[in-house]
């Protein structure tokens, strides 16, 4: 895997001068794709002031209104957070992390939420891994670029690119989404799932399939095709 191939993504980052030292601590160990969504606060000079020879990463981010514009290509994402949830996607520490991205052999995004409230639901269940760095338990909070450095390092110490190209092409987060869509359609029209219920299957669909994480394109296509012909039998649909 290339360096160019992994994406740093900051949601909703509050303070620039986190922005700036995040895009230091990735210079550090080779990377440069640098994403922000919906930042408060870009571009400023407390941002230049802290990426000290790393402007190039600063200069070049890229800002998104959203996070699923800056997972769309990708076939993976990593959500970062030290809180555990009840429900959320596989779960693997930094280090397991770094090494199934690189052996994923694609472009994927490590994402990091807000200093003071990280994650939503929302962002979380929008990514395929759930990523804790381990940490004193009475104290597992760390800055947001200080979580980008461990994790930037961890990339670095994975070492040298995996040998060989992938035959099929690694579905990407959008084709992931249409598929959960898709799912989710196919449930209601079949009287499966009512969504006033309360019921939790939307989420349990995503947890079950954040375990086939080398999920290629050309599957997902094969199981919405079945979906559409099943719904095209279905009345109403």
């Amino acid at each position: 895997m290339g360096v160019s191939q992994i994406r740093i993504v900051l949601c909703r980052p509050s303070h620039p001068g986190n922005i700036g030292a995040a895009a230091r601590a990735m210079k550090t160990m080779g990377l440069s794709d640098l994403r922000l969504v919906a930042p408060q606060r870009f571009p400023s000079p407390e941002a230049q002031w802290m990426a000290t020879h790393a402007v190039d990463v600063l200069e070049s981010a890229v800002v998104h209104a959203t996070l699923s514009e800056a997972l769309n290509d990708c076939a993976a994402a990593f959500a970062m957070s030290a809180r555990p949830r009840e429900w959320s996607p596989r779960v693997l520490d930094a280090r397991d992390a770094a090494a199934r991205a690189v052996e994923l052999d694609d472009k994927v995004a490590f994402v990091f939420g807000n200093e003071s409230a990280g994650l939503t639901n929302d962002e979380m269940f929008a990514c395929q891994y759930l990523v804790h760095i381990p940490a004193n338990p009475g104290f597992s909070s760390l800055n947001l670029a200080q979580a980008v450095q461990v994790v930037a390092y961890e990339l670095f110490m994975t070492g040298a690119p995996q040998v060989g190209a992938r035959a099929e092409k690694l579905a990407t987060v959008q084709d992931r989404e249409g598929l959960y869509e898709h799912l989710e359609r196919a449930a209601v029209v079949s009287g499966f799932h009512a969504p006033a219920s309360g019921s939790r299957l939307p989420e349990r669909l995503r947890r079950l399939f954040s375990r086939v994480p080398a999920l290629e394109r050309e599957e997902v296509n094969i199981v919405r095709g079945l979906l559409k012909a099943l719904l095209a039998k279905w009345p109403n649909s």
